[in-house]
């Protein structure tokens, strides 16, 4: 390999990396989302003090969803990483009404801006983000809990449900 295509090849590398990360996901469809709101509103508007409200109320759930759950990983020692393997299965707190806390709170807060946006179309971009993070990132994730916590897992899946 020449050094430029080195260089190339690593910057992809990286890249992919990226990709890789769900808050990259969020903030892609929350750009887009003010994108649209902002440049091409199409005519559609649900501005009122009552959405506003609502607004708020949604991106402060999502944000206070996902400290409970950063707190709760904390509190166990185990990873926040979505790639890695948790060293403990967390089934308390958050943990004991939804087994994505963290995802559940990204969708609240993407729903939350698309309405403090106003960008009425991009509410399709909230089930497109929970289809794309569970696809990519919450399967897997509970595909290694099943090989490595077993049974535990297997209780705690009949028990709490993925989203709500």
């Amino acid at each position: 390999m020449t050094p430029s295509s080195e260089w190339i090849h690593k910057r992809a590398i990286t890249m992919t990396n990226y990709l890789h990360i769900p808050p990259v996901w969020l903030v892609f469809c929350i750009f887009l989302a003010w994108c649209q709101g902002r440049y091409m509103p199409l005519g559609m508007s649900v501005d009122h003090p009552v959405t506003h409200m609502m607004a708020g109320l949604m991106i402060g759930a999502g944000v206070l969803l996902m400290l409970a759950a950063l707190v709760a990983f904390r509190r166990h020692k185990t990873t926040v990483i979505p790639h890695q393997t948790p060293e403990k299965l967390i089934t308390d707190g958050v943990f004991a009404r939804t087994r994505n806390p963290i995802y559940l709170g990204d969708a609240l807060v993407l729903a939350g801006l698309i309405l403090r946006f106003d960008a009425v179309p991009s509410l399709v971009l909230v089930p497109l983000f929970v289809w794309w993070i569970e696809r990519q990132f919450i399967i897997p994730e509970e595909d290694r809990m099943r090989r490595v916590f077993r049974a535990e897992f297997a209780r705690y899946e009949q028990k709490v449900r993925r989203w709500v």
